[in-house]
């Protein structure tokens, strides 16, 4: 290893780019249909995607000031290191690296396959042109910090040119009629609190993904500066569009056609314009996965950069390139390992495990702030943004992020406890590496 460091290439721009970037991928094309199987009225779905937008917001404060006080590479992996123990922000690093982050991202690049085969009619399987596009942004993203951002800027303003054109052309649909609009669906969903908590569970996924943002906080210019705004403009603007597309989706086909439906956003744009316009959502839907796979690829690696360089991971995913300042060894890692799952099918399988795991840390590192407040006393006072209402807030967001938890336990136990059983397991191995580690401390 030596000692060249990456570079601080990134502006708020790409901050809120990336933060954009992280949250819009296929899921808002697809989950509101999900999300009206679960309940039986507009005004409860609408508050599903309401309540998850808080919670994005909320959880946007407390990243914010957690990157305000600590600007370093690897972002939530820093602060639940640094708040509670490396055990901690291990295990967070390697159900990254096996569930959330490349299971993702081999599910994403496959729904990217699959319409761009029906869309070019090209003659290769989707297990082809998913490991195609997911190689093509590897090399991307290891000639630069910089390459990797502009691609990922030209993905998110062509994702937001996608959302804007669904909602735009969804108003042209006819309207359902108005007792089809508010509900109820017939889809034998329920408006209880659990049937309101199962739905929140899509729409939280279709929120997840604004924490990768602060991985990149090392290679940003003005961290502390540029990261809180990034996280509080990009989520925000995240909400008004899901909003917007979900009040679209139940005004062109009411909750019962809604419900009924596995491509919601096809299904109101063959409204508005035929079939014409299914085309030209599918070729959007195609272009926000690969800027999903490419804020992926940005982003995952520098978490990994991390845990090597603190010596609980093989010592050349540290490996920063001489020329181009990125962790090439981690983003081949990363592209490699999403490449293996969209091949092997296991994604479908590990994106059972997502939400209890993302929320069980979500609630960590909500947890970190309060401790790393009370670390900091007095000298933290001058942090250039904090979270408004904090503790209160705060803590709200941990009791919600683990509700969502047990939530997901009840209604989908095995999935829900086999992430969980994936997490107990990384213990042993984090301990393998520990021990390793000081085994070569001493002979050398």
């Amino acid at each position: 290893m030596t000692d060249i460091t990456l570079a601080r290439r990134l502006t708020l721009f790409d901050a809120t780019m990336i933060v954009m970037g992280g949250i819009v991928g296929a899921g808002i094309f697809m989950n509101p249909a999900v999300v009206a199987q679960e309940v039986t009225t507009a005004g409860a779905a609408l508050g599903a995607w309401a309540v998850g937008g808080a919670f994005a917001l909320v959880g946007a404060f407390i990243y914010a000031e957690l990157a305000a006080r600590r600007p370093a590479v690897g972002g939530q992996y820093a602060y639940l290191r640094e708040a509670f123990h490396p055990l901690v922000a291990f295990l967070y690093a390697w159900t990254l690296l096996l569930v959330s982050q490349s299971g993702g991202m081999a599910a994403v690049a496959m729904t990217f396959a699959r319409y761009f085969r029906d869309l070019s009619s090209v003659p290769l399987g989707e297990g082809a042109i998913a490991v195609s596009a997911l190689a093509a942004l590897t090399v991307v993203n290891c000639l630069g910090v910089r390459s990797g951002s502009n691609l990922q800027s030209l993905f998110m303003v062509l994702k937001i040119g996608a959302v804007a054109m669904l909602v735009a052309l969804g108003f042209r649909a006819l309207p359902a009629t108005a007792s089809a609009v508010i509900g109820p669906a017939s889809n034998g969903g329920g408006t209880d609190l659990t049937a309101f908590g199962a739905a929140l569970v899509p729409v939280l996924f279709a929120y997840g993904g604004w924490q990768t943002s602060s991985f990149v906080a090392g290679e940003l210019k003005f961290p502390q500066r540029d990261l809180p705004r990034g996280l509080l403009i990009g989520v925000s603007g995240v909400v008004l569009l899901y909003m917007l597309v979900n009040y679209v989706c139940i005004r062109a086909l009411g909750m019962s056609g809604l419900a009924g439906t596995t491509t919601p956003a096809s299904d109101v744009m063959r409204a508005a314009l035929g079939e014409q316009g299914a085309t030209l959502i599918a070729a959007g839907i195609a272009v926000s996965t690969m800027g999903f796979l490419s804020q992926n690829l940005l982003t995952g690696p520098r978490v990994y950069f991390a845990m090597a360089v603190d010596g609980t991971f093989f010592r050349s995913v540290a490996t920063v390139h001489p020329r181009t300042r990125v962790p090439v060894v981690a983003i081949v890692l990363q592209g490699t390992i999403a490449s293996v799952l969209a091949l092997s099918g296991s994604y479908e399988r590990i994106l059972g495990f997502v939400v209890a795991i993302d929320w069980v840390f979500f609630g960590l590192t909500a947890l970190a702030l309060v401790v790393l407040r009370r670390r900091d006393g007095a000298a933290g006072e001058a942090t250039a943004f904090r979270v408004p209402g904090h503790p209160f807030t705060t803590l709200a967001f941990v009791a919600g992020s683990w509700l969502v938890v047990a939530n997901t336990v009840y209604r989908f136990p095995v999935n829900a406890l086999s992430g969980l059983g994936l997490l107990v397991a990384g213990v042993p191995v984090y301990l393998y590496w520990r021990r390793a580690v000081v085994s070569v401390g001493v002979r050398s």
